[in-house]
């Protein structure tokens, strides 16, 4: 599909696929039921980049027939491993032209773009998403915003990488996940907000809403900076008119 997964990694696969909801990742998934709610109509989801198929799960325990997609086989082994009846696929040559005519009314995607490199392929991937909506489809893209390379959070060590304070737009940065015993650096692309708004325009889709949350005191978690800057962005998305 015109890049590289840091995931298609056995060791890391496994390591990433022990993770739930700990700590940073908590606030990701939490607001997602009431802003699924709150704009999407319908049933039927694709999870693009599902991983070890924790947002499908998710996606389905919320009441959506999902679909979860990757690039890598040793993440949907996982998958599948997780949860045997559920209906996970390998991108395979055709890239999303695999999945056929289809109308979804959500594509998720989360944490996905983050390793993604170049406007071109990123474009290309949202305007593949964007022909599998139904007429009132949405996508909804969770991505990490610039600060979470910056800070250190209850999920990630960032300190260790100076060179994340002076990246710029397409440049690498790096995290450590606290979660998880690979403690191998993760590599990311710096993509900052005008550089996501620039890729959904040139790909056809439309911001319907921009959500950043911030961790609350009931949320029970042992918060670092996740109280005052927001780690992740979750844009809501519609085919441009």
């Amino acid at each position: 599909m015109g890049f590289v997964n840091v995931y298609e990694d056995a060791e890391r696969a496994k390591a990433y696929a022990a993770l739930e909801f700990p700590g940073t990742y908590y606030l990701a998934y939490r607001d997602l039921p009431q802003i699924i709610r709150a704009h999407v109509k319908g049933s039927k989801a694709l999870d693009f980049g599902c991983g070890a198929g924790r947002s499908t799960r998710f996606v389905k325990s919320l009441g959506f027939d999902a679909v979860g997609i990757d690039i890598s086989e040793d993440m949907l082994t996982l998958a599948r491993e997780r949860d045997p009846q559920g209906d996970y696929r390998l991108a395979g040559v055709g890239g999303l032209r695999e999945l056929g005519p289809a109308a979804y009314d959500l594509v998720i995607s989360v944490f996905t773009f983050d390793n993604i490199p170049l406007l071109e392929t990123k474009v290309a991937l949202f305007r593949g998403l964007k022909d599998l909506l139904g007429p009132e489809g949405r996508i909804i893209s969770l991505v990490s915003a610039p600060e979470i390379y910056t800070h250190d959070w209850a999920s990630f060590k960032t300190s260790c990488f100076p060179g994340n304070k002076t990246a710029r737009r397409g440049d690498s940065v790096y995290t450590i996940m606290n979660d998880v015993v690979d403690r191998r650096p993760v590599h990311d692309i710096l993509w900052p907000d005008e550089a996501y708004r620039e890729t959904y325009e040139l790909a056809g889709l439309e911001v319907v809403e921009v959500y950043r949350p911030l961790g609350r005191t009931e949320d029970s978690c042992e918060y670092v900076n996740e109280m005052t800057v927001a780690p992740w962005v979750i844009y809501v998305l519609c085919k441009a008119n």
